[in-house]
This record gives structure tokens, C-alpha cells and sequence, in this order.
């Protein structure tokens, strides 16, 4: 992902994973005979992350370093699990991969998200590439496949709805290296996309996380909110103290305040971001989503990427697929 061309004698049978979002991908895989050691902030917590729910076993691998988005690789600690291969999220410039190499004499193959971890071209190309140094390019293609048809699918339940049946919409409580409330929210937001949703907050032209007025969200008095589980909390607590702001919401007072799943946990976890967008997709348009059933759905999408199905767990730690009330 940086231009650095990485040769291997033959597929590497054991592999590291650093930085963030690094051991999701190589977990896609479902083959964790293939891991040999894991991030000391893997093992801290596996809450939000189903790629760790689905295998607890992670937890027992020697640590390879502290992980995290704000700590670097340990080469140390590295060399002491002898990998064949190190797979990294951390650094996207060429200068970076090549200093540890040069410091392992392991080869580092550079791995990326993209802009929006999901449906995005550089996560298909991280996967490929994943593939081909453990010699698993048909499993590659297994896991872009599916996750296009996805995308795919999304798309074509939702792309012929006219304007004056696709309410406003806004999403709330966005993590954003941590919890924050109503005002956090996103522009171009990746999961509204995939459905062809009217996101009011694309009016201001902007990308990714931000913050907006409490007095914008009036001006747009979306139709449906959609708040992210993981800054539930933080919105309850405000709705205590600025009650009269949340009752002049047309959402608020029809009821149309859901919740949807956090999923961005050392980057995001692409399995739960696509099971919110049929979620979304359900509540937004349900006669084009009347086959799906979200819990079901996101079961077969863990199943699928992870092993897994682990909707009840993530449901049981943040509330899950619901209507939500802010008292």
C-alpha cells in the first residue's frame, strides 16, 4: 500500500498483525493457527470488536507490543515470536515499513482502510494482498465478493426511491477517539451512502467527523436520527439538561430516534458498519428491506467475516438494533 514491493520464498505460515485494524483483516481469514502473537490493546478488551468476541483464543498469544492508535510497533518483542510476516496499519509512508523491516529483517507488508474502512477500494486491495502472502487468494476473493454484494445489494434496494420518499436524516453520538454526544455526527457519511439516504449534514460540503450546532439540528429537523450506541449515554445525560432543545425535534417527538451499533474501535469493523446499513436501510425505507431481518442479517455477516454469529453479544453490550427513548 506504499509502493514497496515485499518478496517472499513462500507463503508465510506465521504472521503478525500491528496497528490499527491490522489483525481484523488477517481475522477475516478465519485461520488462526496463523497468528503468533497479538497487541497488548487486543487483549485488554474485546468490547466492540467482534473479530475478538469470535476468537477468544487471541487473548493467549504472546504480546507483540502495546498496540493502540498512538503507540508504534515494538521490534523486540516482534522478533521474539519469530513471524514470517508482519501485516501494518501503522504509518502510510514507505520511510516508516522500510525502518522496521530494516530493524526485524522480517518483511513488513503495509496494509490500509482507506477513507471509509467500508466498501472502500483500499480495504478489497489490503485483503488481496493478505491473500497472496499466506497463499489464500481464493479466500481473498471470497471476502471482497461478499462484501461487494453487499454493498451491491444495498444499493439496488434503494437506489430508485424518489426525494419525497427519502426522509432527513442524521446520525449522532459519533465516536470520534472516544464517546461524545448529539453534536458529533459525520458529512459523506459512508453508511447513509450505501443506502442513498438524504444525510442533512451534506448540506455544509463536508467530509468524515464533525461537530454541529445544536441550533444547525433545529435549522434541519431531520426526520429520523439514528444515534450510535457508544455515545448513548453522553445523549441521555444531555437530553436531562437541555430537555426544551430535544422536544423541539421533530424526530424526538414522532418517536424516530434509533440505535445502531458502534463500529469504529481501533478502526472500523467492517462487519458491523455493513450490518448497520441494512439496519438503516430497514428503518428508512422498510417495504425494501422487508426480507431482512436486521439481527438475522448481522448474524450472517459475522458469520461470514469472523466466524461468528455475535449480533447478541454486541446487542447485550450497547443495546443493539432498537428504537430508543432518551429519558
Amino acid at each position: 500500500m506504499t509502493g514497496r514491493q515485499v518478496e517472499l520464498s513462500a507463503p508465510a505460515s506465521r504472521i503478525v498483525a500491528i496497528g490499527p485494524g491490522a489483525l481484523r483483516l488477517c481475522a477475516y481469514f478465519k485461520d488462526p493457527s496463523l497468528i503468533v502473537g497479538i497487541e497488548q490493546f487486543d487483549i485488554d478488551s474485546s468490547i466492540g470488536r467482534p473479530y475478538l468476541i469470535a476468537n477468544p483464543a487471541y487473548a493467549n498469544l504472546p504480546v507483540i507490543g502495546p498496540g493502540g492508535p498512538n503507540n508504534g510497533p515494538d521490534p523486540e518483542q516482534l522478533l521474539l515470536v519469530r513471524p514470517g510476516v508482519i501485516f501494518s496499519t501503522y504509518g502510510s509512508d514507505r520511510a516508516f515499513t522500510d525502518n522496521l523491516q530494516g530493524k526485524t529483517r522480517i518483511p513488513v507488508v503495509a496494509l490500509s482502510y482507506g477513507e471509509t474502512g467500508v466498501f472502500d477500494p483500499a480495504v478489497y486491495d489490503s485483503i488481496r494482498i493478505i491473500g497472496q502472502v499466506i497463499g489464500r487468494e481464493e479466500k481473498a476473493e471470497e471476502i471482497v465478493a461478499y462484501m461487494e454484494r453487499c454493498r451491491l445489494d444495498l444499493h439496488a434496494r434503494t437506489k430508485d426511491i424518489p426525494d419525497s420518499h427519502r426522509p432527513k436524516v442524521y446520525v449522532g453520538g459519533v465516536n470520534m477517539k472516544g464517546a461524545h454526544g448529539i453534536e458529533s455526527t459525520q458529512g459523506d457519511y459512508p453508511l447513509f451512502n450505501a443506502v442513498n439516504a438524504r444525510n442533512v449534514v451534506d448540506e455544509l460540503g463536508r467530509r468524515g467527523a464533525l461537530m454541529v450546532d445544536k441550533e444547525k439540528l433545529i435549522q434541519w429537523n431531520p426526520d429520523i436520527i439514528f444515534i450510535d450506541e457508544g455515545g448513548l449515554e453522553l445523549v441521555r445525560q444531555d437530553y436531562q439538561k437541555n430537555k426544551p432543545f430535544y422536544q423541539v425535534l421533530g424526530a424526538v417527538k414522532k418517536g424516530q430516534i434509533y440505535g445502531q451499533l458502534p463500529y469504529n474501535y481501533y478502526t472500523t469493523n467492517i462487519d458491523t458498519a455493513i450490518a448497520n446499513a441494512y439496519y438503516i436501510g430497514k428503518v428508512l425505507y422498510p417495504d425494501r428491506f422487508a426480507d431482512i431481518d436486521p439481527a438475522a442479517k448481522a448474524d450472517e455477516i459475522y458469520e461470514f467475516l469472523v466466524g461468528q454469529g455475535v449480533y447478541a453479544r454486541m446487542a447485550a453490550d450497547y443495546g443493539g438494533f432498537q428504537a430508543l427513548t432518551l429519558e
